[in-house]
């Protein structure tokens, strides 16, 4: 095995922008608003198809159903089976992203017949007056919330936060959320799930109609008492290791996240499950047994469990796992 490099799966998206052509080295569409590059996906609405070396047109979902142990690590079997857990993306919102909530296992199992959402968001790029929605105000009851929804009055109810680059932030399930001013460029680690309900659209027509919105489900699954935290870049931890430096972001249930600054040569720690790294910034190269696979700004590459990498060059990388 080696490291895969998918070929990107854009989705257009009515709040969607153009930097990941500014600031990714993506190439899309000139005429379309790209919100979304799905990087790693073995869900449906968006697969992971192989774009270098020997394995290159199959699909992430053919490699691990002929090669599973290998490719995902024996934990994640016995954890998951063949069902891959997560979903990485690229996030370019240049509009308002619509206030939302995602389920947790427990409820998305039920009702939704797939995984929950837990999810990460790491700001990669953001203007200086962005602005998010995370959480509710302090004393908004389930009561309070349903009422103001039914009247669409708004005033008073969302916790907001301004973020610049480098901000971290962990996205519980049945956390309240989305953009309010400004833009943001994001990734995103995630369970591999693509369920969300949507509760308000600030009255946006698309194609002449109101986007659907979610009310009921949305009610379900709200965790009322919660605001998550914004982990700044100049207050985290920074690790010295040779090479480069590492900023423990998030220890989860359903995925760990590093930062690394790497500035030289770094050898990686061999870990037994699989890996993917999100390159954020710089370039260098990912040296694998002898071999040598170019890594620069935009890339995402998928790791197998158990290869050893030395990564070379100065380079930001995210590096999400289990």
């Amino acid at each position: 095995m080696y490291p895969l490099k998918f070929k990107k799966h854009l989705v257009e998206k009515v709040w969607g922008g153009k930097k990941f052509n500014t600031i990714l080295n993506m190439e899309i569409p000139e005429n379309k608003n790209i919100g979304e590059s799905w990087e790693v996906s073995c869900h449906e609405g968006g697969l992971s198809y192989v774009e270098n070396g020997e394995l290159s047109g199959k699909g992430l979902f053919e490699i691990i159903g002929e090669k599973k142990e290998e490719v995902l690590g024996e934990e994640i079997i016995k954890k998951f089976g063949e069902k891959f857990p997560l979903l990485i993306k690229y996030l370019d919102i240049n509009d308002k992203l619509s206030v939302q909530v995602h389920p947790n296992n427990e409820y998305a199992l039920r009702v939704e017949k797939e995984f929950g959402k837990s999810e990460s968001w790491y700001v990669i790029d953001a203007s200086e007056d962005a602005k998010l929605i995370m959480g509710l105000k302090d004393g908004v009851t389930k009561e309070i919330f349903k009422e103001k929804v039914e009247k669409g009055d708004f005033n008073d109810v969302f916790n907001i936060v301004s973020v610049k680059k480098g901000d971290f932030i962990n996205i519980e399930p049945g956390t309240v959320h989305g953009t309010l001013e400004g833009s943001i460029l994001i990734c995103e680690t995630q369970q591999n799930s693509d369920t969300t309900y949507r509760i308000y659209d600030f009255d946006r027509l698309v194609n002449g109609k109101k986007r659907d919105l979610h009310i009921e489900k949305a009610l379900d699954v709200i965790n009322f008492g919660i605001i998550p935290e914004i982990s700044k870049e100049e207050d985290r931890k920074k690790i010295e290791l040779l090479g480069g430096t590492k900023e423990e972001l998030i220890r989860g249930e359903y995925f760990n996240i590093d930062r690394f600054l790497i500035d030289g040569i770094f050898k990686d720690e061999i870990n037994r499950n699989f890996k993917v790294y999100s390159i954020l910034d710089g370039e260098g190269n990912l040296l694998v047994q002898g071999k040598s696979f170019s890594a620069k700004k935009g890339d995402t590459y998928f790791i197998p469990g158990k290869l050893e990498i030395i990564i070379e060059g100065k380079i930001e990388i995210l590096k999400s796992y289990i």
